[in-house]
C-alpha cells in the first residue's frame, strides 16, 4: 500500500472512531485539508463529513434495530440533540428512527402483482413514492416477491390491493406498467439507501433512454472517480427495476455486466430503448 493510501485509510479509521473536523482530520493524516477532501472522495466515494454522516446513521440503524432506547441511540451514534437526526438522519431513514427500529411498524406499504410487458411485477409503495419493483419472467413466485418485501419491513402494514380498485396505488402502478412498457412518464418513488446510494440512483435517472454509461463514468459525474466498484454495488442494491434505470450501466469496454433481474432481460431492456431512439431520429 503507497502512502497516500495508508494516510487515506488512516484517516477513514479516525473517522470511525470520533468527529473531527476536516482540518483536525488532515493534520493527524500529514494532508493538506483540499488535498485530503480530493482523495478520499476519489478513494471511497464520499467527502469525510458524508462519510462522517453515513457512519453515525449506520450506528444508529444498528442500534434501534438491535431494539436500544431510541434517546441513548442517538446520542450513542454521535448526534448531539434529538433534532440532529431528523436534520441529517431522518430523510435517508425513509422513515422516524422509532419506526425503523420496529422494522418499519406505523409504515403502511401497499402492493399488488401485476402482469406487465416484461412480465410478473410486484409494485410497493409507501405513501412518498414507489419503494419496490421486482420483475420476473415466467413463472412468479409470488410468495418470495412478498417476502422480498417483508425482509426489508417485516413490521410495517403491508397490504395487497386489486390495483384496479385502490385510488391511491392503482395510479401508481398504472404508471409502473406504462414504464416497463417502454412509455415515457413520471413515477414518484421512495428511494431507501445510504447517502452514496441514492447519489448514485439519482444519477441513474438521468440518464436519457437509449444511453448507457460506465461505471467509471456514473462514478465521474459523482465526483468519485475511483469509485466505480462502489457504483457497481449501489446498482446491485437498487430494488426498483427499470425505473431506476441501472440496466443503462455497462462496463468500460461496452459488455454488459451483472443485473439483479437477470443479464437477458437487461439486454432486452437496453435493445427495446436503442430501437425507440432510432425510431424518433
Amino acid at each position: 500500500m503507497d502512502k497516500i493510501s495508508e494516510q487515506l485509510e488512516r484517516a477513514r479509521k479516525l473517522l470511525d472512531g470520533e468527529d473531527l473536523s476536516l482540518a483536525e482530520l488532515a493534520g493527524a493524516v500529514g494532508l493538506s485539508a483540499s488535498h485530503l477532501q480530493r482523495r478520499f472522495r476519489d478513494r471511497f466515494g464520499l467527502s469525510p463529513a458524508e462519510y462522517s454522516a453515513q457512519r453515525k446513521l449506520e450506528l444508529l440503524k444498528q442500534a434501534l434495530r438491535e431494539g436500544d432506547d431510541i434517546s441513548g441511540a442517538l446520542y450513542d451514534a454521535g448526534y448531539g440533540s434529538p433534532s440532529r437526526v431528523y436534520e441529517s438522519g431522518a430523510a435517508r431513514l425513509g422513515m422516524t428512527p422509532a419506526r425503523y427500529r420496529a422494522g418499519g411498524a406505523g409504515e403502511s406499504i401497499r402492493w399488488s402483482v401485476i402482469d406487465t410487458a416484461l412480465g410478473r411485477a410486484l409494485v410497493a409503495a409507501t405513501e412518498r413514492g414507489i419503494c419496490m419493483v421486482e420483475v420476473v419472467a415466467g413463472e412468479a413466485d409470488e410468495a418470495a416477491l412478498e417476502a422480498r418485501l417483508q425482509a426489508e419491513f417485516p413490521n410495517a402494514r403491508r397490504e395487497r390491493v386489486d390495483a384496479g380498485r385502490d385510488e391511491f396505488l392503482a395510479p401508481r402502478v398504472r404508471a409502473v406498467a406504462d414504464t416497463l412498457a417502454g412509455k415515457r412518464g413520471s413515477v414518484p418513488v421512495d428511494l431507501l439507501g445510504t447517502a452514496f446510494q441514492k447519489r448514485v440512483w439519482d444519477a441513474l435517472m438521468k440518464i436519457p433512454a437509449g444511453q448507457t454509461r460506465s461505471y467509471a463514468e456514473v462514478a465521474n459525474a459523482l465526483g468519485a472517480p475511483r469509485a466505480s466498484r462502489a457504483v457497481a454495488a449501489a446498482c446491485a442494491h437498487n430494488r426498483i427495476a427499470v425505473i431506476v434505470p441501472c440496466h443503462r450501466v455497462v462496463r468500460g469496454d461496452g459488455s454488459l455486466a451483472g443485473y439483479r433481474w437477470g443479464l437477458p432481460l437487461k439486454e432486452r431492456l437496453l435493445q427495446r430503448e436503442r430501437t425507440g431512439r432510432d425510431a424518433a431520429a
